[in-house]
């Protein structure tokens, strides 16, 4: 079968659970006028926006994969995550309640240490003229530790209820209502994947290697440079408004590759299609498991993404 009717068939996958996903559960709903408002004002945007908050992860785990050389990278390997929790749980601490452009005191918290986190890797980058691999990741293992021993001490100085709040937080979710947040989202994880897609042609000269991309006149450095911002803020966005949802920018890639090959020209629109279907499930399958209650989404996805992680590991030794 071909790229194209694999790409094809993915994406009618995607639009069957695009379609039918808003409409699970509705059926035990008795009162028409309150299922046409649950239909309409809250699965309907919630349902959009962990399509395109997935589709952004998966993107960016796709591009981290690349630049690494690591099959194991993950959207938030740079810190962003630990940088975006530390950010809403000082906000909640410090009891702020402030709003801009629409953005809630706790989103905008965490957009600030999404920020904060990515100015700091780069900070250290520039120091190092290639802007090497090893010192990226080297960075961003030391930025993840650090945000994260101070999300630690935040959440032990906090109140009960304040305590409660940061864990809830950090579980990850796309509890929303009405279409704000995905009109916030939306521009952010368009552009980074429009400059995905014009970068493709270097992203498939980056896996087979620098000396090989730099003899066919990619300028390596700079290339990394973009992606590393680009993917940084798109993780930071979407952290900032749904939480830190982990294991989607791992996992997605893998199975794309495993479905559709490793050339970026098709991997890129597959995983951005897959992506944003795959959170869809994960988010409908955390709304019914323990119906009327739900799941956070994060914990669905970790809960997934734990078993595939051994797989990979297991495959790799295999393949080795």
């Amino acid at each position: 079968m071909t790229e194209s009717a694999k790409l094809t068939l993915l994406s009618l996958a995607t639009l069957s659970i695009l379609l039918l996903a808003p409409f699970a559960g509705l059926g035990d709903i008795a009162d028409a006028a309150i299922r046409q408002h649950i239909l309409y004002d809250i699965r309907l945007p919630r349902t959009l926006f962990a399509f395109v908050a997935g589709a952004g992860l998966a993107l960016c785990g796709m591009v981290f994969q690349a630049m690494f050389h690591n099959p194991l990278a993950t959207p938030f390997t740079l810190g962003v995550a630990s940088g975006a929790s530390f950010g809403a749980a000082l906000t909640v601490f410090l009891g702020l309640n402030v709003s801009l452009l629409g953005f809630d005191a706790v989103t905008l918290g965490a957009f600030i240490g999404a920020l904060a986190a990515i100015s700091f890797v780069y900070g250290i980058s520039r120091l190092h003229y290639s802007f090497s691999i090893e010192t990226l990741l080297l960075t961003g293992v030391a930025t993840s530790f650090f945000f994260s021993s101070l999300i630690l001490f935040t959440q032990y100085l906090s109140n009960i209820n304040d305590s409660f709040r940061i864990l809830r937080w950090l579980m990850g979710g796309l509890s929303i209502s009405g279409y704000q947040s995905l009109l916030q989202l939306l521009p952010i994880v368009a552009f980074s994947a429009g400059i995905m897609i014009w970068l493709g042609r270097e992203l498939n000269l980056l896996m087979a290697g620098d000396e090989i991309a730099i003899s066919r006149g990619v300028a390596v450095k700079r290339v990394r440079y973009l992606l590393f911002l680009t993917t940084s803020l798109c993780v930071g966005a979407i952290v900032a408004l749904c939480g830190p949802i982990g294991f989607v920018g791992m996992m997605v890639p893998h199975i794309c590759r495993l479905i559709i090959g490793t050339d970026h020209r098709w991997l890129i629109p597959a995983t951005l299609i897959f992506g944003g279907g795959f959170l869809i499930l994960c988010d409908t399958l955390a709304r019914l498991v323990i119906a009327p209650a739900e799941l956070p989404v994060g914990i669905i996805t970790t809960l997934l993404g734990g078993p595939f992680f051994l797989w990979l590991l297991v495959r790799s030794r295999r393949s080795a």
